[in-house]
């Protein structure tokens, strides 16, 4: 028996009087309750009961240890308890960081989720800073782009596009671009980059010129939100994902141009801390986010 079992035969034979009894409780013989209890005391080089061919009892030394054993013991069941209770109904906080517009991705599907799930709590943070998922105790990130942090676990959340749009007036007014080469006359809506400052290059496929593009910078704005708020009251034409764009289009507030040249794909992906026991409340939010992916 390990040093813990050991601990377990001490303490059921005290409470039992017995070496048999306590076998009977812990499923195992008298006599390897006996020699447990030999090893415990060589270890601790101490006597801790009194042995009659009836019966034994504690040693004055062997009752202060009895006490302090029962109690770490039942700390330990207890604590044994609380993680099968966690795997029955999955509770607590998860921590998780998103990209900055993720509320678009993430936010319709957690209500479903916390309907499912109301003793999980969601702690999110929304930001494109690049975190250190185990340094600084984040129990998921939703990132996009190549994976190259061995330490993570992935998996697929949802692929994206980027569209080119603009609104029915605006293209009313300025005309429908159909080559890269026209966006040159038109008013550009450009995201800039919080962290870093750059504008964000907008990837088309060349024409069948292959004519450079020189996109206008007319307006750049550092909140897709405000790129989307702008194009959609007709200021220009802008460049974003397709999901960031999704109910405009739907509505036909915006209306997309230059398909064909548009070909930048990507997938959003939940990354999570490599781990032996992964958490039943991070299991559950991952199943249920796939499963929401897989049903469209």
């Amino acid at each position: 028996m390990d040093s813990l079992s050991g601990l377990y035969a001490f303490v059921r034979a005290a409470e039992s009087h017995s070496f048999v009894a306590a076998g009977r409780l812990l499923g195992v013989s008298p006599s390897a309750i006996g020699k447990s209890v030999m090893r415990l005391e060589a270890r601790l080089g101490i006597r801790l009961f009194h042995r009659s061919t009836r019966q034994i009892r504690l040693t004055d030394e062997g009752a202060l240890f009895f006490e302090r054993c029962r109690r770490i013991l039942a700390e330990i069941d207890e604590a044994e308890l609380g993680m099968s209770r966690l795997k029955e109904v999955p509770r607590g906080r998860l921590r998780i960081s998103v990209p900055a517009i993720g509320y678009r991705l993430l936010l319709a599907d957690l209500a479903a989720f916390s309907a499912t799930y109301p003793e999980i709590e969601f702690d999110l943070d929304f930001s494109d800073r690049m975190v250190d998922v185990v340094e600084e105790g984040f129990d998921m990130v939703i990132r996009s782009g190549e994976l190259t942090d061995s330490q993570l676990m992935a998996r697929r959340l949802r692929p994206f596009r980027f569209v080119v749009c603009a609104s029915p007036d605006y293209l009313a007014r300025r005309g429908m671009p159909h080559r890269p080469k026209d966006l040159e006359q038109h008013v550009c809506l450009r995201y800039r980059f919080p962290s870093s400052g750059k504008l964000q290059d907008w990837v088309l496929t060349p024409d069948a010129e292959g004519e450079a593009v020189r996109l206008p910078g007319t307006f750049a704005l550092n909140s897709i939100e405000g790129v989307l708020a702008a194009a959609t009251g007709g200021l220009g034409i802008c460049y974003v994902p397709d999901f960031v764009a999704e109910e405009a289009l739907r509505d036909k507030r915006l209306l997309t141009a230059l398909d064909t040249y548009n070909v930048v794909q990507g997938t959003f992906w939940m990354l999570w801390p490599s781990s032996r026991h992964m958490l039943p409340k991070l299991r559950v939010l991952v199943d249920f986010l796939s499963r929401r992916e897989s049903q469209g």
